[in-house]
């Protein structure tokens, strides 16, 4: 997938008989699903297509959609499980230390004592704060370390150099 792009859902299925999706959203404000907006629609095999927005609504996690070039049930039903994309260009510019997952997903991670840890694979979002999957490196005790993302866990992000600086409690590993 091009840097250029941030995955903002995806479609789930068709709703409806005039070829409106479901998409499940993974954009914190729904105005990402705004009408007049262009996504870039994308296929496991890394089919691309782009369309426009031309009606949404919103209930928590999922969006209905209309998109201009999806007029039937059968073509909506086709683009079941297809990413929603956007132009990073579309997006706000983020506050200082804040991080589209996007950017996290692929970082060493290091601790303070140099130590490799492995590389953030997912990001997963609790109630309180996420938690940075690292999957660790061949011959590493554990296959996967959860790392809280919090201040005093995570001293360092650093996008350009790729890598994360952590500090990990006691018994964490």
């Amino acid at each position: 997938m091009p840097d250029d792009f941030i995955q903002i859902g995806t479609i789930t299925g068709a709703h409806g008989i005039r070829g409106s999706v479901k998409v499940y959203s993974y954009a914190e404000s729904p105005e990402r699903f705004a009408v007049h907006g262009k996504v870039v629609l994308i296929d496991e095999a890394g089919g691309m297509r782009q369309d426009v927005i031309t009606w949404a609504q919103a209930h928590k996690r999922i969006v209905r959609l209309t998109l201009e070039g999806v007029r039937t049930r059968g073509e909506a039903e086709s683009l079941k499980g297809w990413g929603v994309f956007i132009a990073r260009s579309e997006l706000p510019a983020l506050e200082p230390d804040t991080y589209y997952w996007k950017d996290l997903i692929g970082l060493a991670v290091v601790t303070t004592t140099g130590e490799h840890l492995g590389r953030v694979t997912q990001i997963i979002p609790t109630g309180a704060n996420d938690i940075y999957v690292v999957e660790t490196p061949p011959g590493h005790p554990s296959g996967e370390i959860l790392i809280p993302a919090i201040s005093s866990v995570v001293l360092d992000i650093d996008i350009e150099k790729g890598f994360m600086r952590v500090e990990l409690p006691e018994g964490l590993i």
